[in-house]
């Protein structure tokens, strides 16, 4: 993507700072984020780089009208992402997840914004004992996270068809890499994983371990929102790997690769948790996604950059 006028919700966050770093040195980027849970350090060597940081919330419709204006593409990022978070509040979870998403439709609609990317969740399909999921399956969300996610893609879809918005969301599986955050009470398993055996520290593995996921690397998501954007498609796409792992195979996997000789401590399952999650990527295959990294690759450059 080359001299396009781009606007990142959430773009201080994981996911978000990794599309910046990718977009900025051809194309005009403005980041806006609260900085609940984003942080400004993670865009710091790229501000004043053909980057522009607005710490504001997508709940101010006002300020995403005026910074919408002659944008081609909004990748919709912000978000509260986290299941047990949104179980302790799924008031706080429901405003930001969806009448922020729908603040960021209306704001791209009356701006004439080209494309709006937004960022779903695997947490729509639920528990399921069809695998691989595929996007024609029947929704079954089991948490408020999962909820507003669902409710979100189902706006991109109305916005589409009734205001011919094009918009694309995209169904993250768990997405992973560099500079994930591992402190948060809510992070991710990849990063605790990795945070606990630096320490000589078992991790720690909620419920009987034998649950699956997959795992997609942060570049393999990133390249998949730029292909959207560029492409023709619209409508509703899994990004994952399309492979899954145990999470036992994933600590043990961690710990061989970090030269750790630590055992594994399970505790009771949490709430709100799938057991078995897998991506059918076929469809993404219409606008050219294949993942180029396997866990393993993607595990030893996310632990290489903690060196």
């Amino acid at each position: 993507m080359k001299n396009r006028n781009v606007v990142i919700t959430g773009g201080a966050g994981f996911i978000g700072a990794n599309l910046a770093r990718e977009l900025v040195a051809n194309n005009s980027i403005i980041i806006i984020d609260n900085l609940s849970a984003g942080k400004k350090e993670n865009l710091a060597d790229l501000l004043g780089k053909n980057l522009k940081f607005v710490e504001g919330s997508i709940g101010e419709l006002s300020l995403l009208k005026r910074l919408f204006r002659n944008v081609d593409f909004v990748f919709h990022q912000a978000a509260i992402s986290s299941v047990p978070k949104s179980i302790e509040n799924p008031l706080a979870t429901n405003e930001t997840n969806v009448t922020g998403t729908l603040n960021v439709l209306l704001a791209a609609r009356d701006s004439g914004v080209k494309k709006v990317i937004y960022a779903s969740s695997t947490a729509v399909y639920g528990d399921t004992p069809t695998l691989p999921q595929s996007e024609e399956m029947i929704p079954n969300p089991q948490s408020p996270y999962a909820i507003t996610k669902l409710i979100g893609e189902y706006y991109c879809q109305v916005f589409q068809a009734v205001y011919r918005l094009p918009t694309v969301s995209l169904r993250y599986f768990n997405v992973y890499g560099p500079k994930q955050d591992p402190n948060s009470d809510y992070a991710a398993v990849i990063p605790r994983f990795i945070k606990r055996v630096s320490e000589d520290t078992p991790p720690i593995i909620f419920g009987d371990g034998e649950q699956t996921r997959d795992f997609v690397f942060v570049s393999d998501v990133v390249r998949a929102n730029i292909l959207a954007a560029e492409s023709d498609a619209t409508g509703v796409f899994n990004i994952g790997q399309g492979r899954r792992v145990t999470i036992s195979e994933l600590a043990r996997l961690i710990i061989r690769i970090m030269h750790k000789d630590l055992g594994v401590v399970y505790k009771e399952a949490r709430v709100g948790d799938i057991k078995h999650s897998l991506a059918d990527i076929s469809k993404a295959k219409l606008f050219d996604y294949e993942p180029q990294y396997d866990l393993e690759q993607g595990l030893r450059e996310t632990i290489g950059n903690l060196q």
